[in-house]
């Protein structure tokens, strides 16, 4: 059993900054990438950033420059969320991917940016 935690989330102003963490814990196996994702009401869910165990990051162009995702350890990955706008608010989710032994899902964060 695979549990991802986040944590970090909450309410900022615009322009501020957060910090989210997920850690993730149990049985891991064969580690793809550690990603974040997010979903707003009314809208798809979004991946935000994905780094893989080499540390190579992609990051969605409405975050490019602004978010960083990092990874502590193989199974701890942040996001350091910078000049955060309204359009940022949304649910994080951060979730595992493996190679052959399928993904796995947090159960979200709120992070609401207000204006």
């Amino acid at each position: 059993q695979v549990q991802l935690v986040e944590s970090g989330g909450g309410l900022v102003q615009s322009g501020g900054s957060l910090r989210l963490s997920c850690v993730a814990s149990g049985s891991i196996f064969a580690i793809r990438t550690m990603n974040w994702y997010r979903q707003a009401p009314g809208k798809q869910r979004e991946l935000v950033a994905r780094i893989s165990t080499d540390s190579d990051t992609n990051y969605a162009d409405s975050v490019q420059g602004r978010f960083i995702i990092s990874r502590d350890n193989p199974n701890t990955v942040n996001l350091q969320m910078n000049s955060l706008r309204p359009e940022d608010t949304a649910v994080y989710v951060c979730a595992l991917s493996t190679w052959g032994y399928g993904e796995y899902w947090g159960q979200g964060t709120q992070v609401t940016v207000s204006s």
